[in-house]
């Protein structure tokens, strides 16, 4: 009999956020064994919920919400988001520029299938968030990661980016506030990519989920509002999956920015996969328009004394004593990218790394690997977690690499 097996479109295809270390550990929850879940930005997993009036917009919007939308979104909420894009000083956005999406990821989706036939290329950070490379190699093009400089921060590396331009690339994406290293671009290296894409005529993903989770007093700055902007198509992805802590609901958007007539046929493209899927999820658009417009602001858990600013102290100051690890101190978002000393450790496989830590101490974390980082010597930490259970996993982690080598196993 015939065996069923996955389309080869997979076979370059990968999101290890969810891979084989993730079903190992829902292997060993099933078996009873408690595991701390490091590997998703979820906020409501550790008890960091949605405002009030979010929970209420949703109760009142149940009713409202049984029928579909268009497919493009609730006119509502895609004039709240231009107002949204406005206010970040983003020129000429209009509620009709705006596509709702259930989440981010959906949205990704949707813009490269529009976009890229086989063989178009696309560059991508390095590290980056794993979706848009898997999206854009199911879609037949192919991916070009530029390099993400640690010892700058890890800020884009345009001179790297610009080497990598060939004819047959399209479109950049710009991860920032960056998932997995926290960092937060400056308008300088913001204005340097802008430039770029001009010189090369080439569409600019802007991937902006966590513009409202910055720390240390710093300003988050959309791409579409740097000078020369206005001359490069920029669609900017945004969404209330973590600003309002409402990951669940799968609540986002995109925005076309700049040259639009020129790209007239893409968006056509666009609009079409949007209605293929019906529309967005109908009660989470109906809470956007709320949510943007109420005085609500999660500066208090990022101030110091708030929550995710004393847990990002905390997970920075315990990996940077562990002897063998360092990082880069975070910006914005929940996340820290450690570096590994694989002499030290004899590291050859990160994902092995995390695999012996979860076996050994019921952590879950994501190696390296699973960003397109190029070598196995980092890994992903959420912060998540309250303080005691930081401290908590701290020791584990610092107990387990007391004695671990990857020549003799975890020792």
């Amino acid at each position: 009999m015939r065996e069923f097996r996955k389309t080869k479109k997979l076979c370059n295809v990968g999101y290890d956020i969810r891979g084989p270390v993730a079903e190992e550990a829902a292997r060993m929850v099933a078996e009873g064994i408690d595991i701390i879940p490091l590997n998703t930005g979820n906020p409501a997993t550790f008890g960091i919920f949605a405002p009030e009036f979010v929970e209420d917009a949703l109760r009142e919007s149940a009713r409202a919400g049984e029928a579909y939308s268009d497919s493009i979104g609730i006119a509502a909420a895609r004039g709240a988001v231009a107002a949204y894009c406005a206010k970040k000083g983003m020129h000429g956005v209009t509620a009709n520029d705006v596509f709702t999406g259930n989440g981010v990821s959906e949205l990704i989706s949707i813009s490269l299938q529009a976009l890229l036939d086989n063989g178009d290329e696309i560059l991508i950070p390095s590290p980056d968030y794993p979706l848009w490379t898997g999206a854009a190699t199911l879609c037949g093009g192919k991916v070009l990661h530029y390099r993400c400089d640690e010892e700058s921060g890890w800020l884009p590396d345009i001179a790297d980016m610009r080497a990598k331009v060939t004819p047959k690339t399209k479109a950049l994406v710009v991860i920032n506030p960056n998932n997995p290293t926290g960092a937060l671009y400056p308008r300088e290296i913001l204005e340097g990519i802008v430039k770029l894409a001009a010189e090369n005529d080439l569409i600019v993903f802007s991937d902006e989920i966590y513009d409202r989770l910055v720390m240390d007093g710093e300003e988050h700055v959309s791409t579409a509002a740097v000078d020369g902007a206005d001359d490069v198509l920029i669609v900017t992805m945004n969404g209330l999956s973590k600003s309002h802590m409402i990951a669940g609901y799968r609540c986002g958007w995109m925005s076309f920015s700049g040259p639009t007539p020129r790209a007239r046929d893409y968006i056509e493209g666009v609009r079409m996969l949007a209605s293929m899927r019906m529309c967005a999820n109908v009660p989470a658009q109906l809470i956007i328009a709320k949510a943007l417009t109420q005085p609500f602001s999660a500066a208090p858990l990022l101030a110091p004394g708030g929550r995710v600013y004393e847990q990002r102290e905390c997970v920075w100051k315990a990996v940077t004593g562990i002897p063998g690890l360092s990082a880069v101190k975070p910006k914005a978002a929940f996340y820290i990218f450690p570096k590994i000393d694989v002499k030290k450790f004899g590291i050859v496989d990160d994902e092995r790394f995390v695999l012996d830590f979860l076996h050994e101490h019921h952590v879950l974390m994501t190696h390296g690997r699973g960003f397109n980082y190029p070598e196995p010597d980092h890994f992903r930490i959420v912060y998540l977690p309250e303080l005691s259970a930081l401290e908590q996993i701290a020791g584990r982690l610092r107990a387990f690499l007391e004695n671990y080598h990857q020549g003799g196993g975890a020792g």
